[in-house]
C-alpha cells in the first residue's frame, strides 16, 4: 500500500513542480514584453496584478517538491552529534509538523477564498478573481501536507526515507 501512495504523491509532486515551472517562464515571458514594451512608451497593462498573482503559483507549486528533494533550509550543525535514533525521531517530528502546517494553511487559505468570493475580490488593474489563486494555493498545500504525511508514515513504521532512495525522484 505504501509504494502506492508513493507513486500517487511522487505524481502529484511532480505535477505540481510541472505547474510551477511554466508559471515562473509565464512569468519570464510577462516581465520581457513589459520591458520591451516600457522601451517603447507602452507598457504591458496589467502585469504587476499578473506576476503578483501567478507568483503565488510558482511559490507553492514548488513546496512539496523542495521538500521532496530534501531542499528546505536544514540546520546539520549538530546532526553529526546526534545518533541516528534521535536523527531519525527528529526527522519525524519534522515532517509531522510540516504536514500539520501545510494542513493548517490550506485550511486558512479555503476560509480565506470563501470570503474572497463572496465579496467578489480581485486584483486592482486586470480585475482577476483572487479566489482561484487561493483554490491553487490550498491544491499545493494539500500535496505537500499528503507528501509529508506519507514521509512521516514512511519513517513512522521503518519503510524507509524515499528521500535517500535512489529512485525517489
Amino acid at each position: 500500500m505504501i509504494p502506492i501512495l508513493r507513486k500517487v504523491a511522487d505524481a502529484c509532486i511532480h505535477a505540481s513542480a510541472r505547474i510551477s515551472a511554466v508559471a515562473l517562464i509565464f512569468i519570464m515571458l510577462v516581465i520581457c514584453a513589459d520591458v520591451i514594451g516600457r522601451t517603447q512608451g507602452h507598457p504591458l497593462y496589467g502585469s504587476h496584478d499578473v506576476v503578483t498573482m501567478v507568483m503565488v503559483i510558482v511559490v507553492f507549486g514548488a513546496m512539496p517538491l523542495c521538500d521532496r528533494t530534501g531542499g528546505n533550509i536544514s540546520v546539520d550543525l549538530f546532526e553529526k552529534k546526534f545518533s541516528p535514533g534521535m536523527n531519525r525521531v527528529l526527522d519525524i517530528v519534522s515532517s509531522a509538523i510540516g504536514a500539520m502546517f501545510f494542513a493548517c494553511v490550506c485550511y486558512a487559505t479555503f476560509e480565506s477564498a470563501k470570503i474572497s468570493k463572496m465579496l467578489n475580490l480581485s486584483t486592482n488593474l486586470l480585475e482577476l478573481e483572487k479566489v482561484w489563486f487561493q483554490y491553487s494555493i490550498c491544491a499545493f498545500c494539500a500535496v505537500s501536507a499528503f507528501g509529508l504525511t506519507l514521509r512521516f508514515i514512511e519513517l513512522s513504521i521503518n519503510f524507509g526515507d524515499a528521500r535517500r532512495n535512489d529512485e525517489a525522484v
